[in-house]
This record gives C-alpha cells, structure tokens and sequence, in this order.
C-alpha cells in the first residue's frame, strides 16, 4: 500500500489577487504560524515565506485602498456623505 501525506507539498494555490483582506489576512496568519512551528522541509519553508510575502503585499494593497475611499469621501449638500470610488494609481496628493 502506497504512503500518502495529508500535507500538501506546496502552499494554498488559491490566487493572492482574487483573495478578500480577510481572507488574505486570514491566510497570512495560518502561514506565519505553519513557519513559526518549523519542521517543515527547505522548500517549503521557502514556499511559504515567499506565499506570505505576497499575502502580506495583498493586505497593505487593499488597505491603501481602503484608506483612499475614506479620504475620498465628500460632504454634500445637507451634510450626507457619499464615495468616491478612486483607484489608488488614479488618485492625486492634495497640495
């Protein structure tokens, strides 16, 4: 009978882009600490350094964007309050 392992070789192959920040986040949290508990082989331990890095990239991407929409938010007539909706590539620093 063949050994099989209920370990994964490589980390989640889920794409980094099509993840939620919590999700993101939430996965950055699991992989930091799969690395904290060690063990792991070299190429894994890479692999999952590296998918974290990444992860960790994704969540300050989609925070920044967060930030924009708050910062773009405009008072109108009467005091209620609308969005913007800014990419941060598009938007411009007040002067």
């Amino acid at each position: 009978m063949p050994e099989t392992t209920d370990t994964p070789a490589t980390p989640t192959e889920t794409p980094i882009a099509a993840l939620t920040f919590d999700d993101a986040l939430a996965e950055l949290q699991r992989t930091v600490a799969e690395l904290e508990t060690g063990g792991q082989p070299l190429e894994r331990s890479i692999a999952l350094y590296e998918r974290g890095v990444a992860l960790h990239e994704r969540c300050a991407a989609l925070l920044a964007d967060a930030e924009l929409k708050v910062q773009q938010l405009v008072t109108r007539a009467g005091g209620a309050l609308s969005a913007i909706d800014v990419r941060p590539e598009d938007a411009r620093e007040a002067e």
